[in-house]
């Protein structure tokens, strides 16, 4: 039995979702092509610090994308241009995705609204999502046994 991991998943149903769209669409397969909608690629990975989101949007221009915070929910929608400098009917082959995108992220109690930054380059959205200074991780120092010792100290004592 072979088991899918969650990006092959993924990748599964986009093409899926692809070849439905392609088939039926009402407007026929070659329209389909270039005003379909479809979701980017995402990574989202955490540290003690930030939640931060790379998303997959080559050959959009950063005006074409908006970013937006509301109600816990971060949405990201954009759009990728038909380049009309070809004829539709020469293309032999088109992979790539065209039309509009939205994404969206519930977010954790965690985030800081106010402390989010979006920067742009090489095709790649990167999101950074600030957490909370209270919802960061805080080492709490364990004692060893049950009781307090005093240390004297250039005249004072410390519990340690």
């Amino acid at each position: 039995m072979t088991v899918l991991t969650r990006r092959e998943f993924s990748n599964l149903q986009d093409r899926v979702n692809r070849i439905f769209r392609e088939s039926y669409s009402p407007e026929g397969p070659e329209e389909a092509l270039t005003t379909s909608s479809f979701a980017p690629p995402v990574d989202v990975y955490e540290d003690e610090h930030n939640i931060t989101l790379k998303i997959e949007v080559p050959g959009i221009d950063e005006k074409d994308i908006d970013v937006r915070i509301e109600n816990n929910t971060l949405a990201v929608h954009g759009e990728r241009k038909f380049e009309k400098e070809e004829k539709e009917e020469n293309f032999q082959r088109v992979e790539r995705h065209y039309g509009s995108f939205t994404r969206s992220f519930t977010l954790p109690n965690s985030v800081d609204p106010e402390q989010v930054s979006a920067h742009y380059d090489k095709g790649v959205l990167k999101i950074r999502l600030a957490k909370k200074t209270e919802a960061k991780p805080k080492q709490i120092k364990v004692n060893i046994g049950g009781e307090k010792t005093l240390v004297e100290a250039q005249g004072s004592s410390k519990v340690a």
